[in-house]
């Protein structure tokens, strides 16, 4: 056993013996360290052990470990600090797009402690019988996922902050995701009863730009909001937020994503709100539009375009008995917006990460096998502007936005940017 592994056991002895609250008691625990360090010196001076390095070194590590989250402790209250990874015994964070390697020392033990210790004050946990998990973690500021060997060979672990998720379009303006006549546009789809997909590889901001859409909605809109994990926070007036529930310790009890959508039909929503469309749930959503409910949602894809053959990917995986046509049909008549954002794939010098809307297609009806789409707004580059092609949506989606508008504003005077509500 190391000397850090035996002064951490005895420490947690005195704190067990002494009853004290690791949350609370810190000036107790902190001396209960203390008083371990000090004990393994004297060994050490006996000959039973090795002498310490840096004993204060040595109080803190062990102190930060059962009172806090071991060497992550500084790293996850640190706010810039967007991303944190753990791979075994290796540390790396991304701190302002840039990513950094954890100074402190590590072990792939200690970091499993870590990540037991943040899924206590939830309802999952990480073992042989559980060993992928999802949960919502630091006062659900952030999400953890999770995977353990035999799935995966070593620890393997992301850690997410929540940092952008409650974004306003004007916000994500000034962020320079967006320019003002796009924003403009995507508020006035936002209040109409037009469905949207939000597209892009992971971390391009996709559940931050629904976050925004979904602020922008009306509040008397009626919002069924469904995610997997949650990580959508805004305030809702008329509707609620839904979380799937992976099984028991037992096998049982598992609700899925696919399970909560079928559900929230029979709850007289207005626009049902998927955080993040991967597999059957997708299907839902066809019987969702069906029954007259907008929708919004986030897919991974590299394009606008790619998005909506990922959603028809995903309605199939249900094993429903539709053919690919039937499914496509049934989007290519729904879906009205798709928004696609790329990100950097490392941060510049000097700047931190950039997230940008690169598309705004809008789908308009057609007779064919493919979906038809015309650009609204393209960016050729993330360093390039976001303009307007000078097309308009099809007449019956233009009419919905037109009605939604404020006295004296049209859509053109909004896309060339001359008026903006935000």
């Amino acid at each position: 056993m190391s000397a850090y592994e035996e002064i951490r056991a005895a420490a947690v002895q005195l704190i067990e013996r002494r009853r004290l609250d690791v949350g609370i008691d810190l000036v107790d625990t902190r001396l209960a360290v203390t008083e371990a360090v000090d004990s393994y010196r004297q060994q050490a001076d006996r000959g039973a052990g090795r002498h310490l390095a840096d004993p204060a070194e040595m109080v803190e590590r062990v102190f930060h470990a059962v009172a806090g989250f071991g060497a992550l402790t500084e790293v996850l209250a640190d706010s810039g600090v967007e991303e944190v990874f753990i791979e075994g015994d290796r540390v790396s964070f991304i701190r302002e797009g840039a990513l950094h390697g954890l100074g402190s020392p590590t072990t792939e033990k200690e970091n499993r402690r870590v990540v037991d210790r943040l899924l206590a004050d939830t309802d999952r946990h990480l073992d042989a019988g559980n060993p992928i998990v999802q949960a919502r973690v630091l006062n659900e500021s952030a999400r953890l996922t999770a995977v353990m060997p035999p799935i995966s060979d070593r620890l393997s672990v992301t850690i997410r902050r929540y940092a952008l998720r409650r974004e306003t379009l004007g916000s994500l303006v000034n962020l320079g995701a967006l320019t003002l006549p796009a924003a403009g546009l995507l508020w006035a789809i936002a209040r109409s009863d037009s469905s949207i997909v939000v597209s892009g590889p992971p971390g391009a901001g996709k559940t931050s730009l629904l976050a925004a859409l979904m602020a922008a909605i009306p509040a008397g809109t009626c919002i069924r909001c469904c995610e997997e994990v949650r990580e959508l926070h805004v305030p809702i007036v008329h509707g609620s937020y839904y979380e799937a529930r992976p099984p028991s310790l037992d096998g049982t009890g598992a609700i899925s994503l696919r399970d909560l959508v079928k559900i929230v039909l029979a709850m007289r929503p207005d626009r049902i709100v998927v955080g993040e469309v991967r597999g059957s749930e997708a299907f839902e959503l066809t019987r969702a539009v069906n029954a007259g409910c907008g929708f919004s949602c986030t897919v991974h894809a590299n394009s606008a375009r790619e998005a909506l053959t990922a959603l028809v990917n995903a309605a199939l995986m249900a094993g429903e008995n539709v053919t690919e046509g039937v499914v496509r049909n049934v989007f290519a008549s729904s879906i009205d917006f798709v928004v696609h954002l790329d990100r950097d794939g490392i941060a510049r010098e000097g700047e931190g990460l950039r997230r940008r809307v690169m598309e705004i297609l809008s789908v308009v009806p057609t007779l064919g096998s493919d979906f038809t789409t015309e650009p609204l707004f393209v960016r050729d580059d993330l360093s390039g502007p976001l303009d307007w092609t000078g097309v308009f949506p099809p007449d019956d989606v233009t009419g919905r936005i037109q009605r939604v508008l404020p006295r004296g504003m049209t859509l053109r005077s909004l896309l060339e940017g001359r008026v903006s509500p935000l």
